[in-house]
């Protein structure tokens, strides 16, 4: 019996992408006497958790037990959680980069083979609050639990597929925008020729005259929210132009050098009535209005209005990274070894991409949010008949998303 009848295709579609193939070769087992499970068997076991959903060493550990898991993985038993945590701080630092070097490789194969040719790459950061002691958990900007450890993994989404096409684990003193230049190198060295135009999209956090010296030596349009610390009593100053057919709406734009940059370049921005509020000036009570503003630098010759539009279509890789976070339990795995948790968090994202990917081919399956594709494709329960090297499952006839569940297996054969 098994939990998980939906591995089954997962682990067809991950054999035709060759990804049980590349960590076979990638990470080969030293077998000694005392050895009893192979590296690939491991990283195997951790990325399929993922994909169902499962968090925590114990619990991983336990899931490898589960009799389909055992059949896909060729196991004889679960796989213990010294057995997990042991090899993984044994691949170290050179095994995290090795494996996400691999998988890089493999999100630029994936990009090619989508046929696109132009992309969109929004860039964000994650702050994961970490409870007790691991090792690089450092105390940095934390929203939801002000002075706790945490970790601050770097990402950027190729977001015409969804696809989280590179990341970097990062300790939690990070600020947002470290390291963004190297990252974004690596980006551009491993894209596909086929692509022949990127437009980079981030939030104020990445506002550096650094990577814009960068983006435009790509020749990328970019998009980026503006961060000054005299940002609003600069806008006051600014003469502002009222949009007609827009009610309480003004734009303008200036040229400008913050500290440290190359060269001035055009921001622009938008002013807006958020409300009104009464005042006293010399004795009499009048109304004036309250404004809020927003501000960016782009490389594209649009209007603030424009810009601004473009700019919240990033909203959708805000609940991305919220999938990769929290439905994919990235991040969620610990132990007490940067490196180790380095390459937990590299196939936890691993996981959310091969889900990604398998539902690339059709809308319905593509819109699904990664908890549902867990709840109606992986959690469900079968009765396993192995003959010869052929695993059969036999589901509950009466599954509500059985019908569903076949034309996914289906589209993943044909491919």
């Amino acid at each position: 019996i098994t939990k998980y009848s939906g591995l089954n295709t997962v682990a067809k579609y991950m054999n035709r992408q060759n990804i049980v193939k590349i960590f076979g070769n990638s990470f080969p087992t030293v077998w000694y006497n005392a050895t009893k499970f192979g590296v690939n068997q491991i990283l195997m076991a951790i990325t399929l958790s993922s994909i169902s959903g499962i968090s925590r060493i114990c619990r991983i550990a336990a899931f490898s037990g589960d009799g389909l898991v055992k059949a896909l993985l060729k196991l004889d038993k679960e796989i213990n959680e010294n057995s997990i945590s042991g090899t993984l701080k044994n691949l170290g630092q050179s095994g995290a980069r090795e494996l996400q070097m691999l998988l890089l490789s493999k999100n630029a194969r994936w990009l090619h083979e989508s046929g696109l040719e132009s992309i969109t790459l929004d860039a964000d950061s994650t702050v994961k609050s970490v409870c007790g002691n691991q090792e690089g958990a450092e105390k940095g900007f934390n929203t939801t639990k002000k002075g706790a450890k945490s970790y601050h993994p770097l990402l950027v989404f190729a977001s015409e597929m969804k696809l989280l096409y590179h990341t970097w684990f990062r300790t939690g003193s990070a600020y947002t925008a470290n390291g963004i230049v190297d990252f974004l190198k690596e980006v551009k060295a491993s894209l596909p020729k086929n692509i022949a135009k990127v437009f980079f999209r981030a939030d104020s956090g990445f506002f550096s005259g650094g990577l814009f010296d960068l983006l435009e030596s790509f020749n990328w349009d970019y998009l980026v929210k503006v961060k000054l610390k005299n940002l609003e009593k600069l806008l006051q100053l600014q003469t502002w132009l009222e949009i007609e057919g827009k009610k309480n709406v003004a734009i303008c734009e200036f040229i400008y050098t913050a500290k440290g940059w190359s060269k001035p370049r055009m921001l622009k921005a938008m002013r807006s009535v958020k409300e009104y509020v009464h005042v006293s000036y010399l004795g009499q009570k009048q109304i004036v209005p309250v404004y809020q503003y927003v501000c960016y630098a782009s490389g594209y010759d649009m209007t603030a209005i424009e810009l601004h539009e473009l700019y919240k279509q990033r909203s959708t890789s805000e609940t991305w990274i919220e999938q990769v976070k929290g439905h994919t339990m990235a991040g969620s795995t610990l132990t007490n070894d940067f490196w180790a948790n380095d390459i937990l968090w590299q196939l936890s994202v691993l996981a959310y991409n091969i889900s990604v990917m398998m539902r690339q081919k059709k809308n319905k399956f593509k819109q699904q949010e990664h908890r549902s594709f867990i709840d109606w494709f992986i959690a469900v329960p079968a009765k396993i008949t192995i003959s010869g090297h052929q695993i059969e499952l036999k589901m509950y006839e009466h599954h509500f998303y059985k019908d569903a569940w076949e034309e996914l297996d289906r589209l993943i054969e044909a491919a």
